[in-house]
């Protein structure tokens, strides 16, 4: 049994358990009131159809409309003739049925609807007991009985508020695991592009340099061998140019190695690891790499990794392209932070490589949008390479 299930069964069966109490009571007082009279008979018949009306309610109120009503009208009309019946003396137990609807009303009908009918409840049995008991008596008997009509009818609707709070807490449960599913299919699928993606931009890396190199290089072998036999003395240069191309391929594939380990900031922050990288990146002959960093201030896991990942990015463009002699890295973890890579490079036209998504620039710009962060690029032929990135305020930082 599920715990809705059994959360269901417990309301009900309380309730089922106070309605047949108080029914058995009302039916074992009559028998011992009316005992060897006329009107045990008339009583039980009211009784036994007031049980076959119930019965009735659970099998009808479900599948006919408007039906429940009509059953609260005549069940009410059942009790006022056992309490009003010329021959039942003893009437206030009869009052107690009105209970039973009222808690029935509470259950089925809205708030509204089931106050309507309480009040009719009350009114019915306080005339009653005011015309039989009088305007002193009669009172205290309506307040004794209505109060008891009132609490039962309470507690019904109280047990039907609380399934029905259960009941909506199950449904955000199961909408929350779905979400979370979802979630977490999302999450796979961008983890899936996003391996895909740098597969892609690997597979372009391969092609646009260390193929291309290879392919010089076979094309350098077959131009010396030729020469072996035409004109020896051409050789050595052939030979030569075919170990620049040797050291061009290792430069390249050693970047791309490097760029595929899991390198990234530490527990020792940002400065540390970018230090870290620029002594485990190789660094081709003929470029100078410094650094300098102001201010220690803590920068959040997502921010550190993704300018740790742009400035290796930058650094690989200068190596792979820019023809440099010197690369400065500035690191500035002090307001406002920013970081700046400057190379003295041959630059680039800025309007191609928005066009073309050169040098990994789109890549980086993702990766400063993704940690709320500017990168500004600034470049053109012959004149270098500068880029900036710095953290935008968000409008609680500016006040």
């Amino acid at each position: 049994m599920t715990a809705k299930r059994y959360s269901k069964w417990i309301y009900q069966g309380v309730f089922y358990l106070a309605a047949g109490l108080i029914y058995t009571a009302i039916l074992l007082r009559s028998y011992l009131l009316y005992q060897g009279t006329p009107a045990l008979g008339q009583i039980l018949a009211l009784l036994l159809i007031f049980l076959l009306f119930s019965g009735l309610e659970l099998l009808l109120s479900k599948r006919v409309g408007g039906w429940f009503h009509v059953y609260l009208a005549l069940q009410t009309i059942l009790v006022c003739l056992l309490i009003y019946g010329p021959d039942f003396k003893e009437y206030d137990y009869f009052s107690l049925l009105f209970a039973i609807l009222g808690m029935q009303a509470m259950q089925r009908l809205n708030y509204r609807g089931g106050i309507s009918w309480i009040l009719i409840f009350i009114l019915l049995i306080g005339y009653a007991f005011i015309r039989f008991e009088g305007v002193l008596e009669g009172p205290i008997r309506v307040l004794l009985f209505g109060s008891v009509i009132v609490f039962l009818s309470a507690y019904a609707l109280a047990s039907r508020r609380a399934q029905e709070a259960r009941t909506r807490n199950q449904s955000l449960m199961q909408q929350l695991q779905e979400a979370n599913l979802q979630l977490q299919a999302y999450s796979d699928t961008l983890e899936h592009l996003g391996v895909a993606h740098e597969r892609q931009r690997l597979a372009r890396e391969l092609h646009d340099s260390v193929t291309q190199t290879i392919f010089s290089m076979t094309l350098t072998t077959q131009s010396a061998l030729l020469l072996l036999d035409r004109d020896q003395s051409r050789v050595g240069a052939q030979l030569e140019r075919l170990n620049q191309l040797a050291q061009s391929a290792l430069v390249e594939m050693h970047t791309l190695i490097s760029e595929l380990r899991p390198e990234q900031p530490a527990g020792d922050g940002l400065v540390a690891a970018l230090r870290q990288h620029l002594t485990n990146r190789h660094i081709p002959e003929g470029l100078s790499v410094s650094m300098d960093a102001e201010g220690e201030q803590a920068l959040s896991p997502a921010e550190e990794q993704g300018l740790f990942r742009i400035a290796q990015e930058a650094l690989n463009n200068v190596i792979k392209h820019a023809h440099a002699s010197h690369v400065h890295l500035r690191v500035h973890l002090v307001k406002p932070y920013w970081i700046e890579i400057t190379d003295d490079g041959q630059g680039f036209d800025i309007q191609q490589a928005h066009g073309g998504e050169r040098l990994g620039l789109a890549g980086m710009r993702e990766r400063a949008a993704e940690i709320g962060w500017d990168l500004q690029i600034q470049s053109s032929p012959g004149e270098g390479t500068h880029i900036r990135v710095e953290k935008m305020e968000t409008e609680k930082e500016r006040a």
